[in-house]
């Protein structure tokens, strides 16, 4: 053979080599269970997941495995390899007030707003979020929508865990512990945006409590600053009976939705949390301005406020996604806990067993939610190019043995504690159970010192309820 065909022969065999040559990779899950949630809600059984940097490189069958070398590999053996869940609505410092008068009619007029102007610090909501976090990690939940009073504190405890949020600050008319007034609380907001508006996992966002707590004012106001800045703007919709009757004073007669389309605050930045009290025009409104929707189960029937129209919202294409409410509310922060409750109650509500089956209440909690976020292109499901925010669910526990279905497991079976591995961002935030990057102890003990004092200062004195 001549030196030139030993050469061209010399450079196919090396080219072939390269072709099969394994690729470099910073993480591995293998043998799993793989719920894609992709368009198609492709299941991939013994699936590979391939994750380099912060993103997902590959999806597929345990060939994939042999094909890159990763410097983590786990191992599921079979468990539920899954988007991480978005819980699309909550208040995460109120943690510390968790299981305080459940069950008072009328409770955020006269029970929670006054043990918040007694109790709200800067001190106050570090520590709920803290402890909001770790829960959060603990039950799937890699990315969480947040309105609550000093939000930049919030911020700083999710940069640490390691967390994806999107952080409202709030804005109302009364005075509150961050600021006196709604010019105040927009003006902490615009300087809470400029300060995270580069941040690689938060989103700030302007939080205007409701329609009914803020002028007409303020609430265009917040709208032109949202477009302007390009953040969401996260209020509670069309929730309750006081709404209703505030703003149909104010409008004379209209609905809180027909309200915001009106005077210019409803578009495609807004998440609303709740719309319960909706009828055909206001349905028809939310799809016409591309609003998202946090849907509240667990909150909304322990409140006895009714059932959002989540059936119709979904036959309409109206983005929707699941939230827990705050801790007061709902009292867990994990979407995987919501799952089965959204199932039966719908079912329930529409007297149709058919109804919301299992793989659609997956979807609200993985893409719906990241639709309704308008962050599906980076959240919500397992294809390549997408953020690596991925959950691990055991299948071995008594409560998922045996799994005929993985969807029918999880709505109907599953809890958060059930979650095995947490990862954010790339990065494992949870390994087996353990918090990998804040010390849950010392996170419990914090807020159980908090609690001491919310005992000492609000229970003993009764002073939390007018």
């Amino acid at each position: 053979m001549s030196l030139s065909k030993s050469l061209l022969a010399l450079s196919i065999i090396t080219a072939s080599m390269a072709s099969y040559a394994v690729k470099p990779a910073d993480m591995m899950i293998v043998d799993g269970t793989v719920l894609t949630m992709d368009a198609q809600n492709k299941i991939i059984e013994q699936g590979t997941v391939v994750i380099d940097k912060n993103k997902i490189i590959a999806v597929g069958g345990p060939e994939l495995a042999k094909q890159y070398q990763a410097a983590k590999v786990l191992d599921v053996d079979g468990d539920i390899v899954m988007p991480g869940l978005i819980n699309t609505h909550t208040h995460a410092s109120m943690t510390v007030f968790r299981s305080l008068a459940d069950d008072v009619p009328d409770r955020l007029h006269r029970y929670i707003f006054p043990l918040e102007s007694k109790m709200v610090s800067r001190d106050m909501v570090r520590i709920g979020a803290n402890l909001a976090n770790a829960e959060m990690v603990k039950g799937g939940v890699t990315t969480y929508v947040d309105m609550y009073y000093f939000e930049d504190e919030v911020a700083k405890t999710v940069d640490k865990i390691g967390l994806r949020a999107v952080l409202g600050e709030s804005v109302i008319q009364f005075p509150v512990a961050d600021a006196k007034n709604a010019d105040e609380g927009i003006t902490y907001a615009v300087n809470f945006i400029n300060e995270y508006k580069d941040h690689p996992r938060i989103t700030p966002a302007f939080a205007p409590h409701a329609p009914y707590t803020n002028t007409t004012e303020h609430l265009q106001k917040i709208a032109k600053l949202s477009q302007e800045l390009d953040v969401p703007v996260m209020i509670h919709l069309a929730e309750t009976d006081r709404e209703q009757e505030e703003i149909a004073k104010r409008t004379g007669g209209k609905s809180p939705v027909q309200y915001m389309a009106d005077i210019g605050a409803l578009n495609n930045k807004v998440i609303a949390a709740h719309a319960i009290m909706v009828d055909e025009k206001d349905l028809d409104l939310l799809k016409q301005y591309d609003v998202g929707v946090a849907h509240n189960i667990s909150a909304n029937t322990k409140s006895a406020k009714g059932v959002a129209p989540v059936t119709a919202m979904l036959a309409k294409g109206i983005r929707v996604g699941l939230g827990t409410d705050g801790p007061m509310s709902s009292n867990t922060l994990t979407t995987m806990n919501e799952l089965g409750l959204v199932g039966k109650v719908h079912k329930l509500a529409n007297k149709d067993r058919a109804a919301m089956p299992p793989i659609t209440v997956v979807e609200m909690a993985t893409m719906g939610s990241a639709k309704a976020l308008h962050m599906e292109d980076k959240l919500g499901s397992l294809e390549v190019g997408k953020l690596a925010d991925i959950i691990v669910v055991d299948t071995k526990s008594p409560n998922m043995v045996p799994m005929y279905s993985p969807f029918a497991a999880l709505v109907y079976g599953a809890n958060g504690a059930n979650v095995r591995h947490t990862i954010v961002d790339g990065k494992i935030l949870m390994e087996d159970r353990k918090l990998q990057t804040v010390d849950e102890k010392e996170i419990i003990q914090e807020a159980q010192a908090f609690a001491k004092q919310v005992r000492e200062t609000v229970i003993a004195s009764g002073e939390a309820v007018k």
